[in-house]
């Protein structure tokens, strides 16, 4: 074993030692993309993890600038030679994948290819993510050397992500439990203060009107400001009781999103599903940040007396919408001056996962929010 090999080995051990090491997924995954270039002395490679419904939950790239990236646009789907690795799990090593029958092309900004070097990370018989590898820079194609090393890399990597993966659910398990129990202290407790306080000062408005008026204008002001902060508490709660979108699918998550707003607020909110909306999870999740956050701008700022949540199914398009019938606001002068109402963040999560988002609104006019985005 000459030099060379040696250093390579001692690489390959760094990696899978600090891949073993990382708690979090998406640092392994960067770990290892950038490790599985760097060993076979590849120009371009990049590592996906599937989402299960025809996607990519995670498409990290290394040896492509962020401006051909941004030009590529969208991340890219499972077909072709990229779907052929998650329907059969086995390397694939190919010495000019634009000569391979199941090569379906890619979008006009992205960098030509030839050599391709495809290896899966799989435990248990799962894929958790795919490595892809293409053109070595001093122009060969791979080797078996090259196959054997990617494949040893891709054994260390799936027991990092699975490790990972293991460590980032229990750590979500304890916030969520965290969260509830806050959520519910804070109800039991802080809530019912404010409430009770809320009462006492409309009372003593009351008492006082007779005797002073200036008394029961500043007890007048008391009463504003703890109904107010009682709202404020209520939305807080709302916010730390967590929903699991992934599990329980957008429609089930919006619905008991729904369901506790209407028992928190006196405003009228209903959800209304047809069809079954199937979507993958990271889509899911995007959308129904968009949901929340458009119910939540509804009830702090709308003054509405009804929120109308929608998600329905058309062909291949699914529209998620939040119409409420409450003051409305001049659209082109708030995402001119204000990113309070968390329009741009509304925006670009629809457009992550390939969506579009419109917002219809005026003065006087109520709001409507829809979110639209095609089905993997």
């Amino acid at each position: 074993m000459g030099a060379d090999d040696n250093a390579v080995l001692r690489r390959l051990l760094d990696v899978a030692l600090a891949a073993a090491g990382e708690p979090r997924s998406d640092r392994v995954l960067r770990l290892v993309v950038d490790a599985a270039r760097d060993l076979v002395g590849a120009h371009y490679a990049a590592i996906g993890v599937p989402d299960g419904a025809g996607g990519f939950a995670t498409f990290l790239t290394a040896g492509i600038d962020g401006a051909t990236w941004k030009a590529i646009g969208a991340l890219p789907r499972q077909h072709g030679l990229l779907g052929v690795l998650l329907r059969e799990p086995a390397t694939v090593m190919i010495e000019d994948i634009r000569t391979d029958p199941r090569f379906a092309g890619w979008p006009s900004a992205h960098p030509d290819m030839a050599a391709f070097l495809g290896v899966p990370i799989a435990a248990g018989g799962e894929i958790l993510a795919e490595l892809y590898l293409t053109d070595r820079a001093d122009g060969s194609s791979f080797t078996i050397e090259d196959r054997r090393l990617v494949e040893t890399l891709a054994a260390h990597a799936a027991l990092a992500l699975a490790n990972a993966q293991r460590v980032e659910r229990t750590r979500e398990l304890a916030v969520a439990q965290e969260r509830t129990r806050l959520a519910r202290d804070l109800h039991d407790s802080v809530t019912q203060t404010l409430f009770g306080l809320t009462l006492t000062a409309e009372s003593a408005t009351h008492l006082a009107e007779g005797v002073d008026p200036r008394l029961a204008t500043q007890i007048g002001r008391l009463r504003t400001l703890a109904a107010a902060a009682r709202d404020d508490m209520r939305i807080l709660i709302e916010t730390l009781r967590p929903v699991d979108v992934d599990h329980e699918g957008l429609g089930e998550a919006l619905r008991k999103r729904v369901d506790l707003v209407g028992r928190v607020h006196d405003v009228a909110v209903t959800v209304e599903i047809s069809g079954d909306p199937q979507l993958p999870p990271a889509v899911a999740r995007e959308l129904f940040y968009v949901a929340n956050e458009a119910l939540t701008n509804a009830l702090q700022h709308a003054q509405a007396a009804r929120i109308e949540i929608t998600l329905s199914e058309r062909d291949d398009r699914i529209a998620l919408c939040v119409a409420d019938d409450g003051r409305g606001f001049d659209l082109g002068a708030t995402e001119r001056s204000s990113r309070r109402l968390g329009l741009t963040s509304m925006r670009e999560r629809a457009e992550a996962v390939g969506g579009t988002l419109v917002i219809r609104t005026a003065p006087g006019a109520g709001t409507r929010v829809c979110a639209e985005v095609t089905r993997g």
